[in-house]
């Protein structure tokens, strides 16, 4: 008798240490990976990383092209006509001060060599191996001006491409008397014509215009010497 309540209490003990049964969880369908171990993470990571050396970089991205400083400008000539460009690119000299079609970005394009725009049309005044002004839809080096001061203070225009091939006198922009637009093997830099006095607005920034290339005829490099 003593053994079987010693057995019976035993029991009682027993039931009570041990915990009770957890609920079953959720099962997984047949054929579906278990998660994976930290074995399998720590290998997968690497993996990545060997992967991510082997890419290719992506290019960087190219700074912004640097812009160049010009100005706004109103340019009068020595006989007191404003240059003028029209909306279709004539060009010509007027007494009138206001309007666009006498305003001009003045743009550098090289070493004291400018590009003379208007502001409305938007074309470039140029010079053609005949000494014609004219306008031109795009940049070539015909719009490419050495620009020169004066004595007296005022700026001469010089073609940077073309000037007289046997005294390699330069040739100039330049207004009559009637504001009509000069020849530049006609054109004196110590006459009047060939005198502008740039009436500066504004300063602002402008991309280097792209150049359309043109034939160049030989000879020297154009310079604003003294004429012979």
């Amino acid at each position: 008798m003593a053994a079987l309540a010693s057995s019976l209490i035993r029991q009682r003990r027993g039931g009570r240490d041990v915990p009770p049964p957890r609920p079953p969880g959720p099962q997984r369908p047949p054929g579906t990976p278990g998660p994976p171990s930290l074995c399998q993470q720590q290998l997968r990571g690497l993996v990545a990383k060997v992967r991510g050396c082997g890419r290719r970089r992506r290019p960087r991205e190219k700074p912004p092209e640097p812009q160049l400083r010009g100005a706004v400008a109103k340019l009068r000539g020595g006989h007191g006509h404003f240059l003028h460009m029209g909306p279709d690119g004539r060009l010509d000299g007027t007494w009138e001060e206001a309007g666009p079609g006498t305003l001009f970005n003045l743009i550098p394009v090289g070493l004291r060599v400018v590009a003379i725009q208007g502001a409305r049309a938007g074309r470039y005044v140029a010079m053609n191996g005949a000494g014609l002004v004219y306008a031109s839809v795009h940049f070539t080096p015909e719009c490419r001006f050495k620009e020169c001061v004066f004595q007296n203070y005022h700026v001469l225009y010089a073609s940077a491409l073309y000037r007289q091939r046997r005294s390699g006198r330069a040739w100039y922009l330049g207004l009559d008397r009637q504001g009509r637009p000069m020849a530049g093997h006609r054109v004196r830099k110590d006459k009047a014509a060939a005198h502008f006095l740039p009436q500066l607005l504004e300063v602002a920034l402008y991309r280097e215009p792209s150049l359309h290339e043109v034939e160049e005829p030989p000879g020297p490099p154009p310079h604003c010497d003294p004429d012979p």
